[in-house]
């Protein structure tokens, strides 16, 4: 039997063990303890370091990344920065902001687009008002000129028919850019007047100097000419703006394998390579133009020539520089636009210059005297006498620059009848192609009147002084080779 101090004795025992075994289980608690609120604290300092680096972030995606973003829409030169932190690309802090800015670049896109096409709508609206007032304006001034026969008011209505013709050219250019229709119908025409006529609408035509080797009759299908005509007048106007005012600008018009090539070289200030580059992209018509693409205020020459070529499936290439420093654009006209006028049947207007390339059929040689006379020289009616002077350039055989000349028609020889120029031809009794003011006037007439009868037996002229006066607008205009307008 047990007593009871040793009772006592083992409860004792038990008893402090189990008071020390619960006190080495509360150190180790309050070990344990303390250890987590370093972690917490240490984790805590983590999340807030975490938290002001996302705002960092956010702050500079807000503050730098997006507007970058933004102004790379309309100058892809800028570059839009990364992360304020580098560590944070490719983790999904990152990839998050990163789908944050393309989210933004597909809505600006599409908000642009939006915008813009409501722009170039009403922007259509306004020129086609415009191009029907300034279509009537052109109707009245020529009725003006047809009904006055005073030289002094006709050159005044010249003038002012060029100014409206400028203006037309220009609120033609931007409705084509809107996509609008080039507004006008013209029948099948030279090639050559397209050229010319492209010219005439332009302040600086005398400028310009235009070397035709094409076949006679070489002429563009009917929906082509007004195109044609519009983007050799768009090329001439970049090389006469960018080119020195004493310089000549000189076109080409040649054959090639597949067609006909416009070749318009001037003397200018060139481009470099990224301008020739956006060039080239926007006479391409690949892309999408957009009206805040074109400056401020915006610049619709090329854009206007890529629309076309992609309309009329022709082809402009700006990649090659002059051989004379500037700018060498070469307008493709492919074989199927092509066609033929029989040119004795329907010449091209007198102020087109002559072809080089000799005939098809065998023809008696042509005097020097005769190789600077436009087409339609000799078929004038009998007696009109009239005078031209020639700006265009009639290459002579020396293969010099184009120079302009006076010439005095020489009334048909009685042996042969004068074959009268077909109506389409001269707009009026009164005009003749670059010349006098007034063809049937009483110098005009004078002048006819005072050749010999041995030089209108023979064919030969009396050699004028040389003309220095620029043609008149409106006579450059009234030759285009088209209907009327």
């Amino acid at each position: 039997m047990i007593e009871l101090p040793d009772l006592v004795t083992g409860g004792l025992a038990v008893g402090v063990l189990s008071a020390l075994a619960l006190g080495g289980l509360l150190l180790r608690a309050q070990r344990q303890q303390a250890g987590q609120r370093v972690e917490i604290a240490r984790l805590r300092a983590q999340l807030d370091e975490t938290a002001r680096a996302l705002a960092a972030e956010v702050e500079h995606l807000a503050a730098h990344r997006l507007p970058a973003a933004a102004r790379q829409q309309t100058h892809a030169s800028v570059a839009v920065p990364g992360p304020l932190r580098p560590q944070t690309s490719g983790t999904p802090l990152g990839l998050a902001l990163e789908h944050v800015l393309d989210a933004l670049r597909a809505e600006l896109a599409s908000q642009r687009t939006r915008i813009d096409a409501a722009a170039q709508a009403g922007m259509r609206g306004a020129t086609r008002e415009i191009q029907a007032a300034l279509y009537r304006l052109q109707d009245a001034l020529r009725g003006l000129q047809q009904k006055y026969d005073d030289p002094e008011l006709t050159q005044t209505l010249f003038q002012l028919d060029h100014e409206n013709e400028q203006s037309l050219r220009r609120a033609q250019v931007a409705a084509v850019v809107c996509g609008a229709w080039v507004g006008l119908a013209r029948e099948e025409s030279h090639l050559v007047d397209a050229v010319t006529g492209g010219q005439a609408r332009l302040a600086g035509y005398h400028r310009v100097r235009v070397h035709n080797h094409l076949e006679a009759g070489t002429a563009l299908v009917s929906h082509a000419v007004e195109p044609v005509a519009i983007i050799v007048a768009e090329l001439l106007d970049n090389a006469l703006r960018h080119s020195a005012p004493d310089t000549d600008v000189v076109v080409n018009l040649e054959h090639v394998h597949h067609g006909v090539c416009v070749t318009v070289d001037d003397a200018g200030v060139g481009m470099t390579h990224d301008e020739r580059a956006r060039a080239q992209r926007l006479v391409a018509g690949s892309d999408p133009i957009l009206l805040t693409d074109l400056g401020d205020p915006p610049r619709m020459g090329l854009a206007a020539i890529g629309q076309l070529t992609r309309q009329f499936d022709l082809g402009v290439d700006l990649s090659s520089p002059s051989p004379y420093g500037g700018v060498r654009a070469v307008l493709r006209v492919d074989s199927h636009l092509l066609g033929h006028i029989d040119p004795e049947v329907r010449p091209p207007a007198a102020s087109a210059p002559r072809s080089t390339r000799p005939a098809s059929r065998e023809e008696p040689a042509e005097s020097p005297a005769d190789t600077v006379h436009g087409y339609g020289d000799d078929r004038t009616e009998a007696g009109t006498g009239s005078t031209h002077d020639d700006d265009r350039d009639s290459a002579p055989a020396t293969g010099g620059l184009p120079r302009r000349r006076r010439r005095t028609r020489a009334t048909a020889a009685p042996e042969e009848p004068a074959v009268p120029r077909p109506t389409a031809q001269r707009p009026e009794q009164a005009a003749a192609a670059l010349g006098a003011l007034q063809a049937g006037t009483a110098a005009a007439r004078s002048t006819a009147d005072g050749r010999t009868t041995e030089e209108a037996a023979t064919g030969t002229e009396t050699p004028a002084e040389p003309d220095h006066t620029a043609p008149t607008d409106h006579e450059l205009t009234d030759h285009e080779g088209g209907t009327a307008r």
